[in-house]
């Protein structure tokens, strides 16, 4: 009796107690932060805003390595090579006309404001073969070739003149063909030499004509009896 009559009197005080408990469990932090890292990023963003920008603008020029020039001074800015003067409007740098580079050339130097070409190739190239320059050549019998200071190859080609035969002749390294056994023509099916009469029969004298080798051979027939001449 004296138990229960007890525990009839602290419940409230039980139950008020736990609400208190709660009520600070919820409203303090987990965590109190430290002091001296709010004032460590204070003075950082403080000293952020103190920084202070070398304005040139107007006052001089900066090349790309950080270097200062005075106004009206000459400089190599570094993108470029042409020298330049520092202006109030920024550096103003030269514009030369620079001469045509070779078309030939094969090496070519930036070092200066222009660029230099340091080396041309001094060779032609014809049907995969080099030649130096002023050389001449033959690439074939019939061509006459030669490597000129333009590095390109200016070739002749021979004019063969008309062989005075019908049965011209190809010899090897040589362009035109000849006439290995002299200037003849055809009498009928047979060829036979120009100069001289030529039988060639019983009954028939043959003759080329004098420079029209191409022309048929000029034939007499003479009178004949079972193949003999009369004459």
């Amino acid at each position: 009796m004296w138990i229960l009559m007890l525990r009839r009197r602290m419940g409230p005080l039980l139950s008020l107690a736990f609400v208190l408990l709660l009520a600070l469990s919820v409203g303090s932090p987990a965590s109190v932060g430290n002091p001296e890292d709010y004032a460590a990023d204070e003075s950082e963003r403080t000293a952020n805003e103190n920084i202070v920008f070398d304005d040139y603008r107007g006052k001089g020029c900066v090349d790309d390595s950080g270097f200062v020039y005075k106004l009206g001074e000459r400089f190599y800015p570094g993108h470029s090579n042409c020298p330049c003067v520092c202006t109030e409007d920024g550096p103003v740098c030269d514009q030369p006309e620079c001469p045509r580079l070779h078309p030939k050339c094969t090496k070519v130097e930036h070092n200066g404001c222009c660029p230099e070409c340091k080396e041309v190739k001094n060779y032609c190239e014809y049907r995969g073969k080099t030649y130096k320059i002023l050389e001449e050549f033959k690439p074939s019998p019939c061509e006459w070739c030669r490597c000129e200071p333009n590095n390109e190859v200016h070739c002749v080609v021979s004019d063969c003149a008309v062989p005075e035969c019908v049965n011209p002749v190809y010899e090897p390294e040589q362009c035109c063909p000849i006439c290995k056994n002299g200037p003849n023509c055809f009498a009928g099916t047979t060829i036979i030499p120009a100069g001289i009469e030529v039988k060639v029969d019983d009954c028939t004298i043959c003759r080329c004509h004098s420079g029209d080798w191409w022309k048929p051979a000029q034939c007499l027939r003479r009178e004949c009896l079972n193949g003999q001449s009369l004459s």
